[in-house]
């Protein structure tokens, strides 16, 4: 937490991020008061207008057409308040500026995949200039996500087979968290991204970086890291640990047996239930088989020195 913080919510590093907070804070303030001061009062009439004894008869009280109409006026004053307010907020959000800088974005079992207007994708790490507009225009894969930037205050659910957006301009260089907000399965905790707010030179920088050719070991080095797969491959009992896995005799589900060359380890990746290991449930999903073949000779490459 930063010196802005105030212990409810992260620092506000987007442009909008002010306003939400403003409008959250004034509808908790109010609610707090509102609490109160109920319970303050039927703490106070329970114990002013409690029966004494069994044979007291409680005065008859007329209602009161000034309090009745006060406790009617002012909570629909108080709720159209919010209502104009937060439909506000919620118009800017949904109305990304004509020139911002789209960005498509996937989500996957369990990963974030960025695609640029270039051609460049990244897993897991997404590069923003600071001070412009950024749209973000989100599909699913698979099942329900939801992206979620705490420190922008935008969260929208990403859906298969259909497309969802956000926007947002951060203010300030630097690193945020991307989190996924709705349950997506075993892995769901770990469907994390990073946001890199960096200045217009660096990120036009960063984009060059991305065009050079790799190594394929090297690529793919840094797609089994941005990727997330050590969450399953590595130290873990989630999937088959791929240190030496390349060339050895695997047995499989169905009791047979299968050497992890390079067609095995190929077709494990795009068709994951093709060949499923033994001791191990079908969990890997099959959602790597969009990556191009670059991207896949550079994993199978990278596992064969593991």
């Amino acid at each position: 937490m930063g010196d802005q913080s105030t212990g409810w919510l992260p620092d506000p590093m987007s442009t909008f991020a002010g306003e939400v907070d403003t409008l959250f804070y004034f509808t908790l303030y109010v609610s707090t008061i509102i609490f109160v001061a109920v319970m303050a009062a039927m703490v106070y009439f329970g114990i002013r207008y409690r029966r004494r004894s069994e044979t007291e008869v409680p005065e008859f009280v007329r209602e009161s057409r000034i309090l009745e109409t006060t406790w009617v006026v002012v909570p629909t004053i108080l709720v159209m308040i919010v209502f104009t307010w937060g439909f506000k907020v919620f118009v800017d959000l949904q109305t990304a500026p004509p020139d911002s800088y789209e960005i498509t974005v996937r989500g996957a079992q369990w990963f974030w995949e960025f695609q640029y207007d270039t051609g460049v994708t990244s897993a897991n790490e997404l590069y923003v200039p600071v001070n412009r507009p950024i749209k973000l225009r989100m599909t699913g894969s698979d099942v329900l996500h939801s992206f979620f930037i705490p420190a922008f205050r935008v969260k929208m659910d990403v859906i298969p087979n259909r497309y969802t957006s956000v926007w947002f301009e951060a203010i300030e260089i630097g690193t945020y968290q991307v989190f996924c907000t709705e349950y997506c399965g075993t892995n769901h905790s770990a469907m994390l991204a990073t946001v890199h707010v960096v200045s217009q030179e660096d990120f036009d920088a960063w984009m060059v970086a991305q065009d050079q050719d790799l190594p394929p070991a090297e690529l793919g080095e840094r797609l089994f890291r941005q990727y997330t797969c050590v969450v399953c491959h590595v130290d873990t009992s989630v999937g088959p640990n791929l240190a030496g896995i390349f060339g050895s005799e695997r047995e499989l589900t169905d009791g047979s047996t299968v050497i992890a060359d390079e067609d095995y380890l190929l077709e494990s990746i795009v068709n994951p239930s093709a060949k499923v290991s033994s001791g191990y449930g079908l969990q890997m999903p099959a959602t790597f088989g969009t990556m191009s073949q670059k991207q896949l000779d550079g994993l199978i490459a990278y596992i064969k020195t593991l």
